[in-house]
C-alpha cells in the first residue's frame, strides 16, 4: 500500500521504518528536518508538507504529541486532501472527546477511520511489538488491522471511535498506580533488611507478582534488563505517564467515575516530573529512598 506517515518521533519513526519493512511504500512527514531525514534512511519518501505527502495514498496514519495537534493536522491537512477511498490511523494517546470529534470529522467526509494508541515504548516501537488498542467501526477495524499489524504484534479491537483511547489511559492509569506500589514494597523490604533479588524471587512466584515487577523492575539488577539498568534513561519517559494520568482524570471527570488511587498517582508523578520529566516513569523510586 502507499501509506502516508504524519509525526515521526521517538515512536512514529520507527513504526514508520517497519511499515517500509513490511514492503508499503511510506510518504513520511515531520516538522523536524532530522526526523525526515532518519526517514529517508528507513526507506521512506519523505515531504515538508503534509497536504503533499497524503496526495494519493490508500492510507494515512499519525502519531502526534497531543489532541489539539491532532485536531488541526486531520481538519487543515489531511481531510479533503486524502483521497475519499483511503483508511485514516491515529495512533496517538489523546483525550476521548477529541478523538471522537475527529472521527466523526472524518466519517462526515466520506472516509473510514479508527483511533488506533498504542502500549510499548521506543523499543517495542522499533522491533514491531506494539500493541494496538482500536476504537472504531467494525468496517474501518477491517481495514486498518493489516497495517497495524506490520507495526505491532498484538491488534485489538477495543469498540466503537474513541475506546481506543478509553482503553489506553485506563491501562496506563492502572500501571502508574502499579509501579508505585511495587517501588513502595521494594524500598520497604530493603529498608527492613531484605535483599532486593531475594524480595524479587519471592514476590515474582507470590500474590504480589506484577508486570512492573516481573518485566520492568525499578531496582537495578534486579530482574529481566530494564530503564533502572540504564540509569532509567530511555524506556517509557515520566513526562509521557504524567500527560496519560492528566488525561485519565479528566476522563474519570467525564465519566463521574471515582480514581482515588488515579487521583493520588496523579499527584506523585506531578512533584516527581518537575524535575525528572525525561527519566523512565519507573525512576519514581527514587522519590522513596
Amino acid at each position: 500500500m502507499k501509506i502516508a506517515f504524519i509525526g515521526l518521533g521517538n515512536m512514529g519513526g520507527g513504526m514508520a521504518a517497519n511499515l517500509v519493512k513490511a514492503g508499503h511504500e511510506v510518504r513520511a512527514f515531520d516538522l523536524a528536518e532530522p526526523a525526515l531525514a532518519a526517514a529517508r534512511g528507513n526507506g521512506c519518501e519523505t515531504f515538508t508538507d503534509p497536504k503533499e505527502a497524503v496526495a494519493g495514498v490508500e492510507a494515512v496514519v499519525s502519531m502526534l504529541p497531543n489532541g489539539a495537534i491532532v485536531k488541526a493536522v486531520f481538519e487543515n491537512d489531511v481531510i479533503g486532501h486524502a483521497p475519499k477511498g483511503a483508511i485514516l490511523l491515529d495512533c496517538s494517546t489523546i483525550d476521548v472527546a477529541t478523538a471522537r470529534e475527529v472521527i466523526a470529522a472524518a466519517e462526515a467526509a466520506g472516509y473510514d477511520m479508527v483511533d488506533a494508541p498504542v502500549s510499548g515504548g521506543i523499543a517495542a516501537a522499533a522491533g514491531g511489538t506494539l500493541t494496538f488498542m482500536v476504537g472504531g467501526s467494525e468496517q474501518a477495524f477491517q481495514r486498518a488491522e493489516p497495517i497495524l499489524q506490520a507495526m505491532g504484534k498484538a491488534v485489538i479491537h477495543a469498540g466503537d471511535a474513541g475506546n481506543g483511547q478509553a482503553a489506553k489511559i485506563c491501562n496506563n492509569m492502572l500501571l502508574a498506580i502499579q509501579m508505585i506500589g511495587t517501588c513502595e514494597a521494594f524500598t520497604m523490604a530493603q529498608k527492613l533488611g531484605l535483599d532486593p533479588q531475594t524480595f524479587y524471587d519471592i514476590s515474582s512466584v507470590s500474590s504480589g507478582q506484577c508486570w512492573s515487577m516481573t518485566s520492568y523492575c525499578p531496582v537495578p539488577g534486579v530482574g529481566p534488563q530494564s530503564p533502572s539498568d540504564n540509569g532509567y534513561q530511555g524506556g517509557f519517559a515520566t513526562a509521557l505517564m504524567l500527560k496519560d494520568l492528566r488525561l485519565a482524570m479528566e476522563a474519570a471527570e467525564t465519566a463521574g467515575s471515582p480514581t482515588p488511587l488515579g487521583s493520588h498517582a496523579k499527584e506523585l508523578y506531578e512533584a516527581f516530573a518537575a524535575e525528572n520529566g525525561e527519566l523512565d516513569f519507573s525512576a519514581i523510586i527514587k522519590t522513596l529512598r
